[in-house]
Protein backbone atom coordinates (compact mmCIF):
# COMPACT_ATOMS: atom_id res chain seq x y z
CA UNK A 1 0.00 0.00 0.00
CA UNK A 2 1.23 3.62 -0.89
CA UNK A 3 1.03 5.93 1.99
CA UNK A 4 1.13 10.20 1.45
CA UNK A 5 3.71 11.99 3.22
CA UNK A 6 0.79 13.05 5.05
CA UNK A 7 -0.53 10.16 6.49
CA UNK A 8 3.71 9.52 7.17
CA UNK A 9 4.59 12.60 8.85
CA UNK A 10 1.19 11.99 10.86
CA UNK A 11 3.29 8.50 11.86
CA UNK A 12 6.13 9.97 13.01
CA UNK A 13 4.25 12.77 15.02
CA UNK A 14 2.36 10.12 16.45
CA UNK A 15 5.09 8.00 18.29
CA UNK A 16 5.50 10.68 20.96
CA UNK A 17 1.65 10.67 21.74
CA UNK A 18 -0.59 8.19 19.89
CA UNK A 19 -3.16 9.41 17.34
CA UNK A 20 -6.93 10.25 17.38
CA UNK A 21 -9.15 7.20 15.70
CA UNK A 22 -12.89 7.63 15.60
CA UNK A 23 -14.56 9.53 13.13
CA UNK A 24 -15.98 13.09 13.45
CA UNK A 25 -18.11 15.49 11.60
CA UNK A 26 -16.87 17.41 8.93
CA UNK A 27 -15.54 20.75 11.46
CA UNK A 28 -18.21 23.24 11.89
CA UNK A 29 -18.03 26.82 11.04
CA UNK A 30 -16.44 28.71 13.40
CA UNK A 31 -18.57 31.97 14.32
CA UNK A 32 -19.37 34.79 12.27
CA UNK A 33 -16.90 36.99 14.79
CA UNK A 34 -13.97 35.06 14.84
CA UNK A 35 -11.54 34.24 12.56
CA UNK A 36 -11.99 30.37 11.09
CA UNK A 37 -9.39 27.81 12.19
CA UNK A 38 -7.77 26.87 9.10
CA UNK A 39 -6.00 22.81 8.36
CA UNK A 40 -2.31 23.71 7.53
CA UNK A 41 -1.30 20.87 5.30
CA UNK A 42 1.83 18.63 5.34
CA UNK A 43 5.05 20.13 4.69
CA UNK A 44 7.02 18.38 1.43
CA UNK A 45 9.42 16.61 4.20
CA UNK A 46 11.09 13.65 3.45
CA UNK A 47 9.70 11.09 6.34
CA UNK A 48 13.48 10.43 7.26
CA UNK A 49 13.51 14.09 8.84
CA UNK A 50 10.47 13.30 11.16
CA UNK A 51 11.39 10.91 13.76
CA UNK A 52 11.50 13.86 16.75
CA UNK A 53 13.23 11.81 19.23
CA UNK A 54 16.09 11.24 17.13
CA UNK A 55 16.44 14.86 16.06
CA UNK A 56 19.94 15.90 17.27
CA UNK A 57 20.29 18.58 19.59
CA UNK A 58 20.71 21.70 16.71
CA UNK A 59 17.32 20.21 14.73
CA UNK A 60 15.61 20.51 17.93
CA UNK A 61 16.44 24.09 18.76
CA UNK A 62 15.56 25.14 15.32
CA UNK A 63 12.60 23.13 14.97
CA UNK A 64 10.74 23.02 18.29
CA UNK A 65 10.01 26.52 17.56
CA UNK A 66 8.84 25.85 14.03
CA UNK A 67 6.41 22.70 13.85
CA UNK A 68 4.37 23.71 11.83
CA UNK A 69 6.91 23.31 8.97
CA UNK A 70 7.28 19.82 9.59
CA UNK A 71 3.79 18.40 10.43
CA UNK A 72 0.39 18.84 9.44
CA UNK A 73 -2.15 20.97 11.49
CA UNK A 74 -4.86 23.48 12.28
CA UNK A 75 -3.70 27.23 12.62
CA UNK A 76 -5.90 28.72 14.86
CA UNK A 77 -5.77 32.64 14.96
CA UNK A 78 -5.35 34.83 17.95
CA UNK A 79 -7.85 35.83 20.20
CA UNK A 80 -9.83 39.32 19.53
CA UNK A 81 -9.13 40.39 22.80
CA UNK A 82 -6.23 40.18 24.32
CA UNK A 83 -5.20 39.89 28.16
CA UNK A 84 -2.61 42.15 28.29
CA UNK A 85 -0.09 40.68 30.95
CA UNK A 86 0.86 43.67 32.83
CA UNK A 87 4.76 44.57 33.98
CA UNK A 88 5.29 44.53 37.51
CA UNK A 89 7.72 44.53 40.07
CA UNK A 90 10.83 42.90 39.04
CA UNK A 91 12.12 39.78 41.37
CA UNK A 92 14.86 39.94 43.69
CA UNK A 93 17.90 39.64 42.35
CA UNK A 94 19.30 36.91 43.96
CA UNK A 95 16.12 34.96 42.44
CA UNK A 96 16.40 36.40 38.95
CA UNK A 97 20.15 35.11 38.98
CA UNK A 98 19.17 31.67 40.35
CA UNK A 99 16.45 31.53 37.04
CA UNK A 100 19.01 32.52 34.33
CA UNK A 101 21.26 29.89 36.13
CA UNK A 102 18.67 27.41 35.68
CA UNK A 103 18.11 28.17 32.15
CA UNK A 104 21.36 28.15 31.40
CA UNK A 105 21.74 24.31 33.26
CA UNK A 106 18.21 22.92 31.90
CA UNK A 107 18.93 24.48 28.32
CA UNK A 108 15.50 26.60 28.78
CA UNK A 109 14.10 28.59 25.32
CA UNK A 110 12.28 30.78 27.78
CA UNK A 111 10.86 31.18 31.25
CA UNK A 112 7.93 33.87 32.64
CA UNK A 113 7.12 34.28 36.06
CA UNK A 114 3.74 35.72 36.24
CA UNK A 115 2.85 36.52 40.23
CA UNK A 116 -0.30 38.55 42.13
CA UNK A 117 -1.13 39.83 38.78
CA UNK A 118 1.97 40.70 37.28
CA UNK A 119 4.76 39.57 35.01
CA UNK A 120 7.97 39.65 37.19
CA UNK A 121 10.65 38.00 35.09
CA UNK A 122 10.68 37.06 31.84
CA UNK A 123 13.71 35.80 29.69
CA UNK A 124 14.98 33.94 25.97
CA UNK A 125 17.48 31.81 24.95
CA UNK A 126 17.89 29.25 22.46
CA UNK A 127 17.68 32.28 19.64
CA UNK A 128 13.70 32.11 20.90
CA UNK A 129 11.72 34.84 21.30
CA UNK A 130 8.25 36.56 22.83
CA UNK A 131 6.63 36.76 18.83
CA UNK A 132 7.96 33.11 18.11
CA UNK A 133 6.29 29.75 19.40
CA UNK A 134 7.56 26.54 20.58
CA UNK A 135 6.26 23.21 21.13
CA UNK A 136 4.29 21.93 24.28
CA UNK A 137 4.52 18.13 23.69
CA UNK A 138 2.34 16.63 26.92
CA UNK A 139 1.46 19.99 27.73
CA UNK A 140 -0.90 19.74 25.54
CA UNK A 141 -3.04 16.61 27.42
CA UNK A 142 -4.26 19.44 30.08
CA UNK A 143 -5.49 21.71 27.36
CA UNK A 144 -7.40 18.56 26.35
CA UNK A 145 -8.28 17.82 29.92
CA UNK A 146 -9.66 21.72 30.18
CA UNK A 147 -11.43 20.62 26.95
CA UNK A 148 -13.31 17.92 28.36
CA UNK A 149 -14.42 20.21 31.17
CA UNK A 150 -15.80 22.52 28.57
CA UNK A 151 -18.15 19.89 26.65
CA UNK A 152 -19.03 18.51 30.15
CA UNK A 153 -20.57 22.57 31.03
CA UNK A 154 -21.91 22.48 27.14
CA UNK A 155 -23.63 19.56 27.94
CA UNK A 156 -21.82 17.37 25.10
CA UNK A 157 -20.54 15.44 27.58
CA UNK A 158 -23.53 13.85 30.54
CA UNK A 159 -20.65 13.02 33.55
CA UNK A 160 -17.39 11.86 34.27
CA UNK A 161 -19.26 8.61 35.49
CA UNK A 162 -20.23 8.25 31.63
CA UNK A 163 -18.96 5.11 30.16
CA UNK A 164 -16.65 5.84 27.67
CA UNK A 165 -18.35 3.30 25.27
CA UNK A 166 -21.13 6.04 25.40
CA UNK A 167 -18.53 8.19 22.98
CA UNK A 168 -16.45 5.54 21.91
CA UNK A 169 -18.62 2.91 20.70
CA UNK A 170 -16.39 1.13 18.67
CA UNK A 171 -14.39 0.16 22.26
CA UNK A 172 -17.94 -2.06 23.05
CA UNK A 173 -16.73 -5.48 23.75
CA UNK A 174 -12.99 -4.44 24.78
CA UNK A 175 -11.55 -4.33 27.83
CA UNK A 176 -12.97 -0.55 28.24
CA UNK A 177 -16.64 -2.22 28.79
CA UNK A 178 -17.52 -0.34 32.49
CA UNK A 179 -14.58 2.37 32.17
CA UNK A 180 -15.95 5.84 32.82
CA UNK A 181 -14.59 9.23 31.39
CA UNK A 182 -13.00 9.56 35.03
CA UNK A 183 -11.10 6.61 35.01
CA UNK A 184 -10.06 7.38 31.08
CA UNK A 185 -8.65 11.14 32.60
CA UNK A 186 -6.80 10.04 35.39
CA UNK A 187 -5.24 6.79 33.74
CA UNK A 188 -6.98 4.30 35.69
CA UNK A 189 -8.65 2.31 33.49
CA UNK A 190 -7.26 -1.15 34.27
CA UNK A 191 -6.30 -1.47 30.81
CA UNK A 192 -2.90 -3.18 29.76
CA UNK A 193 -0.10 -0.85 28.37
CA UNK A 194 3.29 -1.01 27.62
CA UNK A 195 4.93 2.75 27.40
CA UNK A 196 8.04 1.68 27.09
CA UNK A 197 9.82 2.90 24.05
CA UNK A 198 12.75 1.44 23.95
CA UNK A 199 11.08 -1.77 23.58
CA UNK A 200 9.81 -2.38 19.69
CA UNK A 201 7.54 -4.87 20.58
CA UNK A 202 5.47 -2.43 23.45
CA UNK A 203 2.43 -0.96 22.50
CA UNK A 204 3.23 2.28 22.43
CA UNK A 205 6.38 1.17 19.66
CA UNK A 206 3.23 -0.52 17.80
CA UNK A 207 0.97 2.61 17.66
CA UNK A 208 2.98 3.22 13.81
CA UNK A 209 2.22 -0.08 12.94
CA UNK A 210 -1.77 0.28 13.26
CA UNK A 211 -1.37 3.67 11.79
CA UNK A 212 -0.03 2.40 8.82
CA UNK A 213 -2.15 -0.50 8.40
CA UNK A 214 -5.69 1.45 9.98
CA UNK A 215 -5.44 4.71 9.07
CA UNK A 216 -7.79 6.77 11.18
CA UNK A 217 -9.13 3.95 12.81
CA UNK A 218 -5.74 2.85 14.09
CA UNK A 219 -6.21 4.06 17.58
CA UNK A 220 -9.56 1.88 18.37
CA UNK A 221 -8.25 -0.99 16.65
CA UNK A 222 -5.45 -1.01 18.51
CA UNK A 223 -6.93 -0.31 22.36
CA UNK A 224 -10.04 -2.76 22.04
CA UNK A 225 -7.54 -5.44 20.95
CA UNK A 226 -5.92 -4.87 24.94
CA UNK A 227 -6.59 -6.97 27.68
CA UNK A 228 -7.70 -6.06 31.42
CA UNK A 229 -4.94 -6.08 33.85
CA UNK A 230 -6.73 -4.44 36.74
CA UNK A 231 -10.29 -3.58 38.02
CA UNK A 232 -10.96 0.17 36.53
CA UNK A 233 -10.22 2.74 39.29
CA UNK A 234 -7.87 0.89 41.18
CA UNK A 235 -4.11 1.35 39.11
CA UNK A 236 -2.25 4.35 37.74
CA UNK A 237 -0.80 3.83 34.40
CA UNK A 238 0.58 6.36 32.07
CA UNK A 239 -0.53 5.25 28.50
CA UNK A 240 -0.21 7.46 25.66
CA UNK A 241 -2.60 5.76 23.17
CA UNK A 242 -5.35 6.40 26.09
CA UNK A 243 -4.39 10.25 26.15
CA UNK A 244 -5.37 10.56 23.17
CA UNK A 245 -9.22 8.66 23.40
CA UNK A 246 -9.83 11.79 25.57
CA UNK A 247 -9.55 13.53 22.84
CA UNK A 248 -11.65 11.20 20.01
CA UNK A 249 -14.07 10.98 22.91
CA UNK A 250 -14.13 14.95 23.42
CA UNK A 251 -14.29 15.52 19.35
CA UNK A 252 -17.10 12.46 18.64
CA UNK A 253 -19.00 14.46 21.15
CA UNK A 254 -19.02 17.71 20.16
CA UNK A 255 -18.22 17.42 16.65
CA UNK A 256 -15.54 19.31 16.17
CA UNK A 257 -11.86 19.22 16.46
CA UNK A 258 -10.22 20.19 19.20
CA UNK A 259 -8.46 22.35 17.97
CA UNK A 260 -11.54 24.64 16.75
CA UNK A 261 -12.86 23.93 19.78
CA UNK A 262 -10.39 25.25 21.74
CA UNK A 263 -11.15 29.03 19.73
CA UNK A 264 -14.06 29.47 21.48
CA UNK A 265 -13.23 27.58 25.10
CA UNK A 266 -9.36 28.58 25.84
CA UNK A 267 -8.02 30.84 23.66
CA UNK A 268 -10.52 33.98 23.23
CA UNK A 269 -11.66 33.21 26.93
CA UNK A 270 -8.07 33.72 27.84
CA UNK A 271 -6.97 36.28 25.55
CA UNK A 272 -3.99 34.25 23.71
CA UNK A 273 -1.98 36.90 21.37
CA UNK A 274 -0.04 34.94 19.27
CA UNK A 275 -2.90 32.12 18.20
CA UNK A 276 -1.84 28.36 18.32
CA UNK A 277 -1.00 25.51 15.80
CA UNK A 278 -2.09 21.96 16.57
CA UNK A 279 -1.11 19.20 14.62
CA UNK A 280 -3.44 16.86 13.61
CA UNK A 281 -3.47 12.96 12.77
CA UNK A 282 -4.27 10.87 9.88
CA UNK A 283 -7.89 11.53 9.89
CA UNK A 284 -7.16 15.79 10.64
CA UNK A 285 -8.75 15.19 14.29
CA UNK A 286 -6.19 17.09 16.57
CA UNK A 287 -3.73 14.67 18.79
CA UNK A 288 -4.99 14.99 22.32
CA UNK A 289 -1.97 14.34 23.85
CA UNK A 290 0.72 16.35 21.87
CA UNK A 291 1.71 18.34 19.97
CA UNK A 292 0.61 22.40 20.25
CA UNK A 293 2.36 25.54 19.77
CA UNK A 294 2.06 28.71 21.87
CA UNK A 295 4.46 31.54 22.76
CA UNK A 296 5.65 31.73 26.00
CA UNK A 297 3.13 34.64 26.64
CA UNK A 298 0.13 32.08 25.65
CA UNK A 299 1.07 29.25 27.54
CA UNK A 300 1.44 32.06 30.77
CA UNK A 301 -2.11 33.15 29.63
CA UNK A 302 -3.28 29.60 29.88
CA UNK A 303 -1.87 29.41 33.68
CA UNK A 304 -3.94 32.50 34.42
CA UNK A 305 -6.71 31.24 32.79
CA UNK A 306 -6.59 28.27 35.01
CA UNK A 307 -6.20 30.10 37.94
CA UNK A 308 -9.05 32.20 37.11
CA UNK A 309 -11.01 29.05 37.50
CA UNK A 310 -11.83 29.39 33.32
CA UNK A 311 -13.45 32.39 33.43
CA UNK A 312 -13.22 34.93 30.48
CA UNK A 313 -13.14 38.47 31.01
CA UNK A 314 -16.80 38.89 31.58
CA UNK A 315 -16.24 36.20 34.75
CA UNK A 316 -18.65 33.30 33.01
CA UNK A 317 -16.54 30.12 33.29
CA UNK A 318 -16.11 27.55 30.11
CA UNK A 319 -15.72 24.85 32.66
CA UNK A 320 -18.06 23.39 35.44
CA UNK A 321 -17.74 24.86 39.37
CA UNK A 322 -14.52 23.50 41.00
CA UNK A 323 -13.35 21.94 37.63
CA UNK A 324 -9.86 22.86 38.16
CA UNK A 325 -9.87 22.42 42.09
CA UNK A 326 -10.22 18.67 40.63
CA UNK A 327 -8.52 18.25 37.61
CA UNK A 328 -5.45 19.85 39.53
CA UNK A 329 -6.91 18.10 42.73
CA UNK A 330 -5.00 14.67 43.71
CA UNK A 331 -7.18 11.98 41.89
CA UNK A 332 -4.42 9.50 42.07
CA UNK A 333 -2.05 9.75 44.93
CA UNK A 334 1.69 8.59 44.42
CA UNK A 335 2.09 8.20 48.06
CA UNK A 336 5.28 10.57 47.49
CA UNK A 337 5.15 13.57 49.40
CA UNK A 338 2.05 14.86 47.57
CA UNK A 339 2.78 13.90 44.27
CA UNK A 340 -0.45 12.77 42.20
CA UNK A 341 -2.86 12.88 38.77
CA UNK A 342 -5.25 14.61 38.30
CA UNK A 343 -7.35 14.85 35.27
CA UNK A 344 -4.37 15.10 32.69
CA UNK A 345 -2.59 17.18 35.30
CA UNK A 346 0.62 16.68 37.64
CA UNK A 347 0.01 17.01 41.16
CA UNK A 348 2.37 18.62 43.73
CA UNK A 349 2.84 19.00 47.20
CA UNK A 350 1.53 22.05 49.31
CA UNK A 351 -1.84 21.28 46.82
CA UNK A 352 0.15 23.02 43.55
CA UNK A 353 0.43 21.10 39.92
CA UNK A 354 0.98 21.74 36.20
CA UNK A 355 1.51 20.55 32.94
CA UNK A 356 4.60 18.79 31.89
CA UNK A 357 6.02 17.41 28.35
CA UNK A 358 9.40 15.67 27.07
CA UNK A 359 12.20 18.13 26.86
CA UNK A 360 11.11 20.70 29.29
CA UNK A 361 8.36 22.63 28.93
CA UNK A 362 5.64 23.08 31.94
CA UNK A 363 3.33 25.39 33.47
CA UNK A 364 3.73 25.25 37.10
CA UNK A 365 0.81 26.72 39.24
CA UNK A 366 0.81 27.53 43.03
CA UNK A 367 -2.87 28.74 43.73
CA UNK A 368 -1.65 29.95 46.76
CA UNK A 369 0.58 32.40 45.83
CA UNK A 370 -1.04 33.48 42.98
CA UNK A 371 1.53 31.77 40.56
CA UNK A 372 2.06 30.46 37.07
CA UNK A 373 5.98 30.09 36.73
CA UNK A 374 6.07 28.84 32.39
CA UNK A 375 9.29 27.00 31.23
CA UNK A 376 9.79 26.10 27.35
CA UNK A 377 13.34 23.87 26.89
CA UNK A 378 15.13 21.74 24.65
CA UNK A 379 16.40 19.45 26.95
CA UNK A 380 19.72 17.10 26.36
CA UNK A 381 17.35 13.97 26.85
CA UNK A 382 13.38 13.75 26.76
CA UNK A 383 13.22 13.48 30.76
CA UNK A 384 15.29 14.42 33.84
CA UNK A 385 14.02 14.34 37.25
CA UNK A 386 16.87 16.73 38.53
CA UNK A 387 15.66 19.32 35.98
CA UNK A 388 12.15 19.05 36.98
CA UNK A 389 13.16 19.80 40.72
CA UNK A 390 15.42 22.60 39.60
CA UNK A 391 12.70 24.39 38.51
CA UNK A 392 10.56 22.84 41.48
CA UNK A 393 13.13 24.82 43.81
CA UNK A 394 13.03 27.52 41.87
CA UNK A 395 9.03 27.74 42.25
CA UNK A 396 9.35 27.68 45.68
CA UNK A 397 11.31 30.17 46.14
CA UNK A 398 9.36 32.59 44.05
CA UNK A 399 6.15 31.97 45.91
CA UNK A 400 7.98 33.01 49.07
CA UNK A 401 8.55 36.03 48.09
CA UNK A 402 6.31 39.37 48.19
CA UNK A 403 4.62 41.26 45.58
Amino acid sequence: MKYSKWTLASVAALALAGCNAASVSDLASAPAALEPVTLMPAPDVDPSELQVLFWTDEQRETRFREMEKWFAGHEVPAATSTNPLVKGKPLPASIAREIRDTMTKTNAAGVMVWHKGKVRFEDYGLDFGPDQRWTSFSVAKSFTSTLLGAAIADGFIGSLEDPVTQYIPELEGSAYDGVTVKQLATMTSGVAWDENYGDPNSDVAKMNLFVLEYGQDAVVEQMKRLERAAEPGTVFSYKTGETNLIGVLVENAIGQSLAEYSQTKIIEPAGFENGMFWMVDPRNGNIGGCCLSLSLADYTRMGVFVLNDGKDAEGNSVVPEGWFAEAGGQQVDFDSGGFGYGYQWWTYPGGNFGAQGIFGQSITLVPSADLVLTVVSNWPAATSNEFRSAWGAVASKIAATGS
